[in-house]
């Protein structure tokens, strides 16, 4: 993240597609959740935005009207769990343990969804403008809870050593080198040695 994102960029950084009215918010969350639904079934290159829409019960004009491409519809599952989730509870515990706490979390949103997780892997690593767009806001809202974690005055190189740890691992992840648990416990040993 580091070399390509300016730590001044807000995480309010605006979205590339329009503002959603409640009906079209409605939409988008059928599509978010049908493209879950078809990757319980087929692999990433088995999944189309036609094959989304039909299961949302939208015409694929209207999908393709919210999502540019199946990466991006990805990328979007992928934020929407990231954003959604809750940050977890650090009180009480030292550096080391917020950053594992941090890095956890996150290595587990799709442990339960092998499917899933390959295609964010996938998805992420597109060239689609929206896929940027998603990857930009999905690498700033790690990159502060990741800052949090560390607490003032943290060093830099600090960060962006933890930042290329966990897009490392999940790209091996992704690659199918091990399963998500199994990248939430190295993510733990590998934190520990570069902050201990």
């Amino acid at each position: 993240m580091s070399g390509h994102v300016s730590s001044s960029v807000s995480s309010s950084f605006e979205s590339t597609r329009r503002r959603l009215t409640p009906k079209q918010a409605e939409t988008v969350d059928r599509l978010c959740a049908a493209a879950v639904e078809v990757l319980r079934q087929e692999d990433f290159a088995g999944l189309t935005v036609r094959t989304v829409a039909a299961r949302a019960g939208v015409g694929p004009a209207t999908a393709y009207t919210y999502f540019s491409s199946k990466e991006h519809l990805v990328a979007e599952v992928f934020w929407r769990r990231l954003s959604q989730s809750p940050r977890p509870e650090q009180d009480g515990l030292d550096r080391t343990a917020r950053v594992v706490t941090v890095l956890r979390d996150i290595a587990l949103l799709l442990a339960g969804e092998p499917g899933l997780s390959a295609a964010v892997t996938n998805a992420l690593l597109g060239s689609d403008p929206d896929v940027e767009h998603l990857r930009v806001r999905i690498g700033l809202e790690i990159r502060e809870r990741l800052e949090n974690a560390l607490g003032v005055g943290h060093d830099p190189n600090v960060l962006e050593t933890l930042e290329l740890l966990y897009a490392g691992a999940l790209l091996r992840a992704g690659m199918g080198y091990g399963s998500y648990e199994n990248l939430a416990d190295q993510l733990e040993r590998s934190a520990t040695i570069i902050l201990e």
